[in-house]
């Protein structure tokens, strides 16, 4: 029995001393491996959602693996970073500032005809528009609107009204008539 209390003890210290060994390990991290079963990356199907088509979880979609951006540039390592880049070489890595071409002053779009300047539609804008019977329709036939300028109203044209311009009729229309 002494015998066999031994062997257990030294069966025991052996297992603490090994144990002991693999406890420490190297001092360098070793990220876990994930080609095993327990990918954590792995979706089960109770965490993804209920609908058709996602019984193929992983097939969905991808995420590609995280990668370093900028290793290829210059001055990642120390020699790059102690010789430094030249001022003209930065210079020529950097991106223009893009803006909009200006436009030609007659509408939005530059090169464009924009908002229309011509004889038709004149260059004049009107103000608030009120018909010659002060709103009232007192019907009549006739699709014609007639109506006169009284001015802008509390100095600024809502968008409707900034879209009416002057028309003068040379056709002998009244003195005020759009």
């Amino acid at each position: 029995m002494a015998t066999e209390g031994t062997r257990t003890v030294h069966a025991e210290e052996k297992r603490r001393a090994a144990m002991s060994d693999d406890a420490m390990g190297d001092e360098v991290y070793q990220p876990p491996r994930f080609d095993s079963q327990d990918n954590p990356n792995d979706l089960d199907m109770e965490d993804a959602l209920d609908e058709p088509g996602l019984d193929e979880a992983l097939d969905t979609g991808y995420s590609p693996p995280e990668r370093p951006f900028v290793v290829n540039h210059e001055g990642t390592t120390a020699q790059e970073q102690h010789d430094r880049e030249s001022l003209a070489h930065r210079l020529s890595l950097e991106l223009p500032d893009v803006c909009a071409p200006d436009g030609d002053g007659i509408g939005d779009l530059p090169d464009g005809a924009g908002e229309p300047y011509d004889d038709q539609v004149g260059e004049e804008r009107a103000g608030r528009i009120v018909s010659f019977d002060e709103g009232f329709w007192r019907g009549g036939g006739s699709n014609d609107v007639v109506a006169r300028d009284v001015g802008i109203d509390g100095g600024a044209a809502s968008a409707e009204e900034a879209a009416v311009h002057i028309a003068h009729d040379v056709g002998g229309a009244v003195e005020g008539e759009l």
